[in-house]
């Protein structure tokens, strides 16, 4: 692949689930990590916030609200952040697109900045983030005296928030030259931002 070479730095921004991942992330860690039954009855918890989604009353950020309330409420912050250790460790290799994390690799070895930009928890993704070699900025969970709240820290990191959030960590963005990577409706404005867009480039 050729890239453009610019008179700036380059920033390289990765969505996570769906652009480096087969399948959604999260899902995926709470029915393993967390067993088929309490899977099964936390679905059975969210079953009518999901219908209100899927009928408009209520918005995908509420959604993913009431999602992290019925499972990680009431979690130790440390616990959650060693099952989100051996989740990476077990799911890695079925997981990952190996194309993408090359593509990552790359990047990384061409001296750009590289980043996940993801809405899904940081948490669980810091494990991915160190082993791809990279940044991570991903929705953050309210933390209380060691245990999870159950509620979101700030906003659900997705759509204009990706782009707002960039500019929290790296400044003016104009300074850059952007590379993004995503393959959804919720990766629309970093696309539209960068300098680079790619759109379900590894699929």
């Amino acid at each position: 692949m050729q890239y453009q070479q610019p008179n700036k730095p380059v920033l390289s921004v990765f969505d996570f689930d769906g652009t480096l991942t087969y399948r959604d992330s999260f899902t995926l860690f709470l029915r393993r990590e967390f067993g088929i039954r309490t899977y099964a009855i936390g679905l059975l918890r969210m079953a009518l916030p999901s219908l209100k989604f899927l009928l408009g009353i209520s918005s995908r950020d509420e959604l993913k609200q009431r999602l992290i309330n019925t499972f990680l409420c009431g979690i130790s912050a440390d616990s959650l952040a060693q099952l989100a250790e051996d989740f990476c460790e077990k799911s890695w290799p079925t997981l990952m697109r190996s194309k993408a994390c090359a593509g990552v690799s790359e990047q990384v070895n061409a001296g750009a900045t590289v980043t996940l930009c993801s809405a899904s928890p940081e948490i669980i993704l810091r494990p991915f983030a160190r082993r791809l070699g990279v940044e991570l900025i991903a929705t953050r969970l309210e933390v209380s005296n060691g245990i999870l709240t159950g509620l979101i820290d700030g906003q659900n990191c997705r759509q204009s928030e990706k782009v707002s959030r960039l500019i929290s960590a790296y400044g003016d963005l104009k300074s850059f030259h952007i590379r993004a990577w995503g393959d959804s409706a919720g990766d629309k404005q970093l696309l539209e931002a960068a300098d680079e867009p790619y759109y379900r480039w590894f699929h």
